[in-house]
């Protein structure tokens, strides 16, 4: 693709790097084929090539008008067309450079900025929010409809802690709103690790991992969080820890772009690199081991709707479905799988109508394969899709836990389990 940016702007790091990727795009349009929102809209700028085409037109400076901003917010940033695309566009960095520079060309209207700066405020802060959603969860009738399926009552687990003198240990990332919604998903994470002789260690000082400012175009907060976690996790790993390990890969697919994120920090540039390669998610994690002691002899079959930043992201369906095979659970292929399911961090909150549109899409898919249980690896899409779902939807670590809690009550004499 030929382009004609303005010098200025073609001389800073961020100008270069757009060059590049737009003229790495040969507008072959194979990505509006999986592209959801085009799928939804039929409308070339609600495709990936439609975008470019507006970022482009606005870096080369012509007028910024309300349809550029319009179509850029409704981008979940899934990177399907990442993975369909045979150039290789790095189209999810060219958006991130494109939403930075129409929101510092043409500010939002302030309605707009207080709701994001709120949203921002509300889900990056985790004791902010896991207070304030105990208190929405007893108000939970009075709450608009918007948000109150992120008000759904907390699920227990009756499962063992972690044995604390494991041959191994690991940090397990907590994140800022998995421990307010579903504190049962790293409890079954550690509840599984320790039956492979593995520890978890929660690291003070975490915060956010920085994915969500950053995709709001709050840059310098998105680096000042990454370099806290770096902060908090550097004792620890200097200490003998083996892994940082995440259960939500959202958060996970922006902590791998810490290494290249603080490349030119001179201080925190190495201690990136160290904590992005000692990151696996608890897919790779378990796939590493003997997974003998975690046979619990219930074959089941699980819709399973792995991720956009699983899946385009991190490449991990692959990984995750070598460990169902090895535990014995079936995850049949689901109706277009690769498309998203409309959650995408804030997504579900700032374009309603599209997110609707896709989870009811992306249900009827799950629903069809009659599996008796719908799993996933992400908080926003577990949270997301239970809103519509006739069941709870479970992040599969925490089907797997509660599988090997049953045949702890069964080996234990416990018959009563047998007829739930």
């Amino acid at each position: 693709m030929k382009t004609t940016l303005p010098a200025g702007f073609l001389d800073t790091e961020r100008g270069a790097e757009a060059n590049r990727i737009l003229r790495s795009c040969v507008h072959c349009g194979l990505c509006n084929a999986t592209c959801p929102t085009y799928q939804v809209e039929a409308n070339e700028l609600d495709g990936p090539r439609g975008r470019i085409y507006l970022i482009k037109s606005m870096l080369e400076e012509a007028e910024v008008s309300p349809v550029t901003r319009l179509h850029l917010d409704r981008c979940l940033t899934c990177r399907a067309c990442e993975t369909t695309c045979p150039s290789g566009v790095d189209y999810h960095s060219l958006l991130d450079i494109g939403r930075e520079e129409i929101d510092r060309r043409q500010p939002r209207p302030w309605w707009q900025r207080c709701w994001r700066r709120l949203l921002l405020a509300f889900f990056s802060r985790r004791k902010l929010f896991s207070t304030t959603l105990r208190l929405g969860r007893m108000l939970r009738p009075l709450a608009p409809r918007a948000l109150a399926h992120y008000l759904t009552p907390e699920r227990g687990a009756d499962w063992s802690s972690p044995a604390t003198d494991s041959a191994h240990r690991v940090i397990l990332v907590q994140g800022c709103v998995q421990p307010g919604l579903s504190p049962s998903t790293n409890r079954a994470a550690a509840h599984v690790m320790a039956h492979l002789n593995i520890g978890a260690i929660e690291a003070a000082g975490e915060q956010c991992c920085g994915a969500m400012a950053w995709h709001m175009g709050k840059t310098e907060q998105a680096l000042a969080q990454a370099r806290a976690n770096i902060d908090a996790w550097l004792p620890h790993l200097r200490n003998g820890v083996e892994a940082i390990v995440m259960t939500a890969s959202g958060c996970s697919l922006f902590v791998r772009d810490y290494a290249q994120l603080l490349s030119n920090d001179p201080r925190y540039a190495e201690p990136a690199r160290q904590a992005v390669s000692l990151l696996k998610d608890i897919s790779e994690l378990l796939l590493e081991q003997d997974l003998s002691s975690l046979q619990t002899g219930q074959p089941e079959s699980l819709a399973w709707q792995c991720p956009c930043t699983a899946q385009h992201g991190q490449n991990l369906d692959a990984s995750t479905r070598q460990v169902f095979q090895r535990l014995g659970f079936e995850a049949p292929a689901i109706k277009d799988a690769h498309l998203c399911c409309g959650s995408a961090g804030t997504y579900s909150l700032l374009q309603p109508a599209m997110a609707g549109e896709l989870r009811r899409r992306k249900l009827e898919n799950l629903q069809a394969v009659g599996a008796g249980k719908i799993v996933t690896a992400n908080i926003g899409c577990q949270i997301h899709l239970s809103a519509g779902a006739p069941a709870p939807v479970l992040h599969w670590i925490e089907f797997l836990a509660e599988r090997l809690h049953t045949r702890h009550k069964l080996e234990m004499g416990d018959t009563r389990i047998l007829a739930k």
